[in-house]
C-alpha cells in the first residue's frame, strides 16, 4: 500500500488533472464529454443553460459503448437498462455544466497558447517524439471530433481541472491523522480460511422460476435500437484521374523550386563575447589584436582555439561547417557572403560580441533536372487541383442531398453509387458505421425521426459521406426462448452462492458458540493459515483481504473473530481472524508520502462536497 501511496501521491495535481483528463478522457471518451451539434430539443436546463436531447443521446451512446467494452464482446447489449443509462448520462451532463459554471464564476481561464502547448506535448498526438497533425486528426476523428470541437472540449476540461486543483490543492492533514494512518497501514493480521466452491451445475432451476424472472425483468430483455442506412461516399482519390496538368505549369513550378536553392558557405569564426565581465570596448580591442596577429601570418584555427569564446566551435578551430542563408545573425551573414574563399572579415558586431569570420569554402547548390522532378511536380499540381475539386463536389453533394427526398438523384447527378449498411445500434457497427459521426448523424432527430438526408460527414481527410435512414428497427421484446439459457445460468449461480452463504453462516455460528468444535478440517475442507499478512499481500484475492482487515480485533488469542466473503467467481470464503500485529513506526519519508496521499484524498472529498453544494443551489429543470 505504501508503494501505491508513493505512486499515486506524487504530482497528483499534474498527473490527475493533465494525465487523466487529457489522455484517458480524450482517448477513451469520458461519458460526460460530448459534441454539441443541435439544440432543437431540450433535455434539461441548468441555471438557464440548455442541455440538448442530442447531447443526451450522445451521452447514452458513449456510456453504452464503454459498458460493452468493459463487459466483453459476449455480453448481450439487450440486458442494458436504457432508462438507467439515460438517467446516469443526464446526471453527468448536468454535473459537468455546473462545474463549468463554477469555473466561470471563479474567474478561471485557460489561454489559447496554453491549449496549443498542451496538445503539442500530448504523447498520443506524437510520432517519434514530435507532434503529428495526421496522428492528431486520426485520434480525435475516432472520437467523433473535428479540430475546433476537440479544442473546445479540451478547454472546458482544463477549466474544470483548474477548479478541481484550486479546491483539492488547498487540503491539509494533521500529524495525528498521519500517525494514525501509518499505524493502520503497517498493521498485519494472522488468519485462517476455508474456501467453498459454488456448483451452479448441481442447482436445479425450474422453468417457472426462469419465466418469473423473465416477467419481472422484461425491460432488460429487449432488442437494441438499430438502423439500416443508405449512403453516398465521396473519395478524394477518385479525382486524380480527372484532373490534368500541362507542361507550362510544370516548368513554372520547376523554376520556382530551383530558384529557392541557394549555395552553402563553409565558415569559421573567432568570437570575443561582450558580457558583464567584458565590456564592448574591451572585446573590440581584443578582436583587433587578434586581427593584427592574423595579418602577420598567424594561423586562424590556432588563434580560434586559443581565444574564441564559442564553446561549440573553438576546439575545432572555429569551424562552423556549411550553412545556407537564414542561419546566422544578419550582420554575420552579410559579412560572410561578401568574402572570397580564404578571406577573413573585419571585426563584425552581433548580439553575442565581436567576430572575425573566415570563408573556408563555397558549395554550389545541386540543381535537379526537370525530368527528375517531373513526377513529383505533377503530383503536387494534381493534389492542388484535386483538393479544390473535392471541396467543390462536396458542396454540390451537400446541396443536392439537402434538396432531395432520397439519395438516388444526388448519386446520379454526381456519378456516384448509393450503398447500404448492415443494421447497427447506437454503439456503432463495422466499416463506416464504426465512425461516431456517422452513428450520431444516423440517430439524430433530423435524420431518424424526420427522414432527412444528413449533412456531409467527413470520415477522414480523404472521404466524405451523406446518409439517410433506410430502416429503423425499434426495440422489441426478446422471446423467452432466446434468453432462457442466460437467465437459467444467472439464477443457478445466485442459488448456489445463496446455499453456500447459508451453510457458512451456520458453520460460523456453531464455531462462535462452541457447538461445532474447531478442528483442522471443517465440512471436508482444511483451514489455510496465513500469518503477518499485509493489506497489499500478493497471492490473496483482494476481496478476501478487504474482508480480513474489516474484521474486529480479537479480544484474545483463544477467541478468534469469524466472518465470510463471496468472491467474484461465486465461491465463498469463511475467515477466522486470530490476531492483529502492530507494525514498525513509519519513517519520515513514509510519513511524507502518507501526508501527500491523505491530502490528495481529502482534496477529492472537498471537491465532491463542492459539487454537491453546486447541485443543491442550482436551478435544474429536466424535461
Amino acid at each position: 500500500m505504501l508503494q501505491n501511496i508513493r505512486d499515486n501521491s506524487q504530482g497528483w495535481i499534474a498527473k490527475t488533472i493533465i494525465g487523466l483528463i487529457v489522455v484517458l478522457m480524450a482517448l477513451t471518451g469520458f461519458e460526460a464529454i460530448f459534441q454539441a451539434t443541435s439544440h432543437s430539443q431540450d433535455a434539461a436546463k441548468v441555471n438557464g443553460q440548455t442541455i440538448s436531447q442530442n447531447e443526451l443521446s450522445q451521452a447514452v451512446d458513449m456510456q453504452r459503448r464503454q459498458l460493452m467494452q468493459q463487459l466483453g464482446k459476449d455480453f448481450d447489449p439487450a440486458l442494458l437498462d436504457e432508462k438507467m443509462l439515460r438517467e446516469a448520462a443526464l446526471k453527468g451532463l448536468i454535473e459537468r455544466k455546473l462545474l463549468l459554471q463554477g469555473a466561470e464564476d471563479a474567474k478561471f481561464a485557460f489561454s489559447e497558447a496554453a491549449l496549443d502547448q498542451l496538445i503539442l506535448q500530448t504523447p498520443e498526438f506524437q510520432v517519434d517524439g514530435k507532434f503529428s497533425a495526421e496522428r492528431f486528426d486520426a485520434v480525435i476523428r475516432q472520437m467523433g471530433y473535428g479540430r475546433m470541437q476537440f479544442r473546445e472540449m479540451l478547454a472546458e476540461e482544463m477549466l474544470i481541472g483548474q477548479l478541481r486543483t484550486g479546491l483539492a490543492g488547498s487540503s491539509f492533514v494533521t500529524d495525528k491523522q498521519v500517525e494514525a494512518f501509518a499505524r493502520l497501514e503497517k498493521q498485519t493480521r494472522d488468519f485462517a480460511s476455508l474456501t467453498f466452491k459454488a456448483d451452479p451445475a448441481a442447482v436445479k432451476v425450474s422453468d417457472d422460476e426462469v419465466k418469473a424472472h423473465y416477467d419481472q425483468h422484461a425491460k432488460e430483455f429487449m432488442t437494441p435500437d438499430q438502423v439500416v442506412i443508405d449512403y453516398i461516399e465521396l473519395k478524394k482519390s477518385a479525382f486524380f484521374d480527372q484532373v490534368q496538368v500541362n507542361e507550362d505549369e510544370l516548368k513554372a513550378l520547376y523554376e520556382k523550386e530551383i530558384a529557392n536553392l541557394a549555395e552553402q558557405r563553409h565558415a569559421a569564426h573567432i568570437l570575443i563575447e561582450v558580457d558583464d565581465k567584458v565590456s564592448d570596448a574591451q572585446a573590440k580591442a581584443r578582436i583587433e589584436e587578434i586581427q593584427q596577429r592574423l595579418a602577420k601570418g598567424e594561423d586562424f584555427a590556432t588563434l580560434a582555439k586559443e581565444f574564441s569564446k564559442d564553446p561549440g566551435s573553438a576546439s575545432n578551430g572555429g569551424d562552423l561547417g556549411f550553412a545556407g542563408p537564414g542561419v546566422y545573425d544578419p550582420a554575420f551573414e552579410d559579412a560572410l557572403y561578401k568574402l572570397n574563399k580564404d578571406q577573413v572579415s573585419a571585426p563584425v558586431r552581433t548580439e553575442y560580441g565581436y567576430h572575425l569570420i573566415k570563408l573556408l569554402g563555397v558549395q554550389a547548390p545541386e540543381v535537379p533536372t526537370f525530368a527528375s522532378l517531373k513526377d513529383k511536380l505533377t503530383r503536387e499540381l494534381k493534389t492542388q487541383q484535386v483538393e479544390q475539386r473535392f471541396v467543390e463536389v462536396t458542396k454540390q453533394l451537400e446541396d443536392a442531398a439537402f434538396e432531395a427526398s432520397d439519395l438516388a438523384q444526388p448519386a446520379q447527378d454526381l456519378g456516384l453509387k448509393v450503398q447500404t449498411s448492415a443494421a447497427f445500434g447506437r454503439e456503432g457497427g463495422e466499416g463506416i458505421t464504426a465512425n461516431r459521426s456517422v452513428v450520431q448523424a444516423a440517430f439524430s432527430e433530423e435524420v431518424l425521426e424526420e427522414g432527412a438526408n444528413s449533412n456531409a460527414i467527413e470520415l477522414d481527410p480523404e472521404t466524405v459521406v451523406v446518409l439517410r435512414v433506410k430502416e429503423h428497427r425499434k426495440p422489441e421484446q426478446l422471446p423467452l426462448e432466446a434468453v432462457a439459457k442466460n437467465i437459467r445460468e444467472h439464477l443457478a449461480k445466485e442459488k448456489a452462492t445463496a446455499e453456500l452463504k447459508a451453510k457458512a453462516d451456520k458453520l460460523i455460528a456453531g464455531l462462535r458458540d462452541g457447538a461445532i468444535p474447531l478442528t483442522s478440517e471443517q465440512e471436508g475442507q482444511k483451514w489455510k493459515t496465513q500469518e503477518a499478512v499485509t493489506r497489499g499481500q500478493d497471492g490473496i484475492d483482494p476481496a478476501e483481504l478487504q474482508a480480513v482487515f474489516r474484521l474486529a480485533k480479537p479480544a484474545s488469542k483463544d477467541k478468534p473473530v469469524y466472518g465470510s466473503v463471496v468472491l467474484g467467481d461465486g465461491s465463498l470464503v469463511v475467515l477466522q481472524l486470530k490476531g492483529v500485529n502492530e507494525g514498525a513506526a513509519a519513517t519520515d519519508e513514509e510519513k511524507a508520502q502518507i501526508r501527500r496521499y491523505l491530502a490528495s484524498r481529502a482534496g477529492q472529498q472537498d471537491f465532491a462536497a463542492y459539487r454537491k453544494q453546486l447541485e443543491a443551489a442550482a436551478d435544474v429543470t429536466r424535461y
